[in-house]
């Protein structure tokens, strides 16, 4: 079955950086981690990364569809795949570069309640679903698999990756909170990384 591991590595490389860049979920994560131990904030991941599953689904079955019902229906999606990359390229721009991980007014909850509250923040935000149609047609690697199969295994990587660096987020949330506090251009460092990745998955997606 001839199939881009270029593209699959591309990709895997792509989220690796995203997963690493500051954003609400790894934040939450970490501050999981500091304030009630790196046991709640593997809850919380485990949470997260299981609404993946949900989002992956809806795509693959629909974005599918339209694969096969029209080709130029499918490039409209992947323009505005490119064009919403673009668009969260310019709010980072635009975001302050300051990372703050407060303790404040954070009541504890069990593993099992974080792990649920983890899955419906990921589940129900329509953001992440926005995300996974703007991100994946463009790692099609296949012409002969189906591509429901295809969204299903760049799902699958995009969990797997996710969920190793943000359990490493939450098991080192300790050193990392400390790195940040003392190093002030760690934020504008990772604010311009995500820039350049977030332009660089547009381009992508468009030649």
């Amino acid at each position: 079955m001839p199939f881009s591991i270029e593209t699959l590595l591309s990709f895997a490389l792509a989220t690796s950086i995203l997963a690493i860049s500051p954003g609400p979920d790894n934040i939450f994560v970490v501050t999981q981690s500091i304030v009630n131990g790196k046991k709640y904030g593997l809850a919380t991941v485990f949470g997260l990364i299981s609404g993946c599953l949900v989002h992956t689904t809806l795509l693959a079955f629909g974005v599918s569809l339209i694969i096969k019902q029209s080709e130029t229906l499918f490039f409209i999606i992947k323009l505005f795949g490119a064009f919403y990359l673009l668009y969260l390229a310019y709010k980072v721009y635009r975001s302050d570069t300051a990372i703050l991980l407060s303790n404040e007014n954070i009541k504890q909850k069990t593993t099992k309640q974080l792990f649920k509250q983890g899955f419906i923040m990921n589940v129900l935000n329509p953001k992440v679903s926005i995300f996974f149609l703007a991100f994946f047609p463009g790692f099609l690697f296949s012409e002969t698999l189906s591509s429901v199969l295809q969204f299903y295994i760049l799902g699958f990587i995009f969990m797997f990756v996710s969920l190793v660096i943000f359990s490493s987020f939450a098991i080192l949330a300790g050193v990392i909170s400390t790195n940040i506090k003392e190093n002030a251009k760690i934020g504008l460092y990772l604010k311009w990384t995500q820039i350049v990745v977030f332009v660089s998955i547009s381009i992508f997606i468009l030649i």
